[in-house]
């Protein structure tokens, strides 16, 4: 596919067919897709992309999908999220709420010993955040009564058979009255522990697919992935499919139950090391669970134990509706319940705050790389359409990209700028009353600048201190180790990120397109179900919604 608006064709490619579709002519406005013998190229800003066979584009039977009232669909279901305490969880819970009281119940599946904790945990970690301030401000005193009616919190834990739910009679309730599953438990940790990240992310997926097909009257299960689950690979990703044994580097083999035994087996060896300790035991499950990512081509723990959790879904859903909703990074709110709400810090926010405080003397990446995020609203709203749009569908997974690379593409330059511009109008207070003056930052567009810049500028004058450590009998011997710890770990999170940073992904969102003109086409409620991020101008997000967030919420 090329822009329409005039790249080149490559010389060896026939002339192309030119199609374009009223179910989505904004989208198709912006590319031409070329049929050849060979499996159709998708091109885009004059490159090659990534190559689709088209039976699974599926362009040319592409059928409009016709959605009903949302919010008439919502009246009266039953509801199971899991990992409701989480960040998306809780603005999908609240927006539910909100947008439909006289839902039936929502079961809110929270990790903790017994009913009382699970109660607890929502009242401290949801009910008393400001996101949940609309619906104070509507029920007000009857708050906590509508709450009690609406709302029953499960203790549970998704790495075990049922979900980790003890008591009986709750669970032939649940299986008696649930229409819908909505999967959103995870560890998010690019490097968590390898013995922590499949029973949760791969094998707590299986559970809860499990649990959903008890339930007697399941109208759609719904699983939170992400995009990255495509790996690293530049051009366009598509939304298609992983099948179990599937790898991204071609490597035969993977097999999900033996990834299990192999982290048992470590375990047991660790456990017979008498110089292991939890501490090295720790970095081992870590070390493990990327060492397993790398075999079979993945770049960390959690976008690979992420794929399995979706391989595992779609070989156990039969003929089960199931949506796999793959968002980019998600940031804050970009209107409800309020504008920028954001909970717990990503790598971009991580970035702004070094830069707020003066920290941040370099940046590693390139800065005309496209960075795909997408605010929070905007991925729970699409939640909640493709649930109404699929319930009762019996046909294979559809899987949603909610991004932004494609349909209105970030350029890092432009989050730069308005990180300047941001903190120069309200700059960082330190605690001596003075204000930090940001400026620009040294930019290392490649590694192998970033390893030079790191020798000359830490890792040299630590041999210094070394030196002078061994001069002075290891007088500063706390000093360097704090130091050298510090750099170690930089130098981690550097090859952590290292993919991400120096992106050539984009996301298609040809699905997703489809639902969200089919949200257009049914009425009034693309307002209240608004998801299209052609709509946001970036620079005013991030300067006036995403840092005033940020820093509201996350800045300490």
């Amino acid at each position: 596919m090329y822009p329409a608006h005039g790249p080149k064709f490559p010389s060896a490619s026939p002339f192309p067919v030119y199609n374009y579709f009223a179910y989505a002519t904004y989208y198709f406005s912006h590319y031409i897709v070329c049929i050849d013998p060979h499996p159709p190229s998708v091109y885009y800003s004059g490159g090659l992309c990534g190559t689709r066979n088209i039976q699974h584009i599926n362009i040319l039977s592409y059928r409009t999908m016709e959605l009903g009232s949302i919010v008439d669909f919502l009246e009266n279901k039953v509801i199971l999220i899991t990992g409701a305490t989480g960040f998306l969880a809780k603005i999908f819970v609240e927006k539910i709420l909100r947008v439909q009281p006289n839902v039936k119940k929502l079961y809110l599946l929270i990790r903790a010993p017994d009913t009382e904790s699970a109660l607890q945990r929502f009242n401290t970690e949801a009910v008393a955040k400001d996101l949940f301030k609309l619906l104070k401000e509507t029920h007000g005193e009857n708050l906590q009564k509508f709450l009690s009616e609406k709302v029953t919190p499960v203790a549970g834990d998704i790495t075990y058979e049922d979900m980790g739910i003890q008591d009986s009679t709750l669970k032939e309730e649940m299986w008696r009255d649930i229409d819908v599953v909505v999967n959103v438990a995870a560890s998010t940790n690019f490097d968590e522990r390898y013995d922590v990240a499949l029973p949760l992310n791969t094998f707590g997926a299986r559970h809860v697919m499990n649990f959903a097909k008890k339930c007697v009257d399941i109208k759609l299960f719904l699983h939170v992935s992400t995009a990255y689950v495509s790996g690293e690979k530049p051009g366009l990703m598509l939304e298609t499919p992983y099948h179990l044994g599937e790898s991204l580097n071609g490597t035969t083999g993977l097999d999900i139950d033996q990834e299990r035994k192999i982290i048992e087996e470590k375990l047991k060896e660790l456990k017979c090391d008498d110089n292991a300790n939890e501490k090295s035991i720790k970095i081992s499950m870590k070390d493990l669970g990327m060492e397993r990512a790398n075999h079979y081509g993945w770049p960390n723990t959690y976008v690979f134990t992420k794929a399995m959790g979706e391989m595992i879904i779609g070989h156990l859903k039969g003929d089960m509706p199931v949506v796999i909703l793959r968002p980019t990074i998600v940031t804050s709110t970009y209107k409800e319940p309020f504008p920028g709400w954001v909970e717990g810090i990503r790598t971009i926010d991580s970035l702004a705050l070094g830069y707020g405080k003066g920290r941040l003397t370099c940046f590693l990446g390139d800065p005309q790389a496209v960075y795909d995020v997408v605010p929070a609203d905007m991925v729970v709203n699409a939640m909640i359409v493709a649930i109404a749009a699929h319930a009762n569908q019996t046909f294979s997974e559809t899987i949603y990209h909610v991004g932004s690379s494609v349909s209105n593409p970030l350029k890092f330059t432009r989050i730069q700028k308005s990180g300047y511009l941001y903190f120069t109008e309200h700059p960082w207070i330190e605690k001596d009353g003075t204000p930090v003056v940001v400026g620009e930052v040294t930019v290392l567009k490649s590694m192998a600048s970033f390893h030079r810049y790191v020798a000359l500028r830490y890792l040299l004058p630590l041999q210094v201190l070394w030196f002078i450590n061994l001069l002075f009998c290891q007088a500063f011997a706390s000093t360097y180790k704090n130091v050298k710890r510090k750099i170690n770990f930089v130098l981690r999170l550097v090859d952590l990120y290292e993919p991400y940073l120096f992106t050539k992904s984009f996301y298609d969102d040809m699905n997703t397109e489809k639902l969200r003109r089919a949200v257009r086409d049914s009425g009034d409620e693309e307002k209240y179900f608004y998801f299209d991020p052609r709509v946001i101008d970036w620079e005013d997000y991030f300067q006036h919604t995403h840092l005033p967030g940020v820093v509201k919420h996350e800045f300490k």
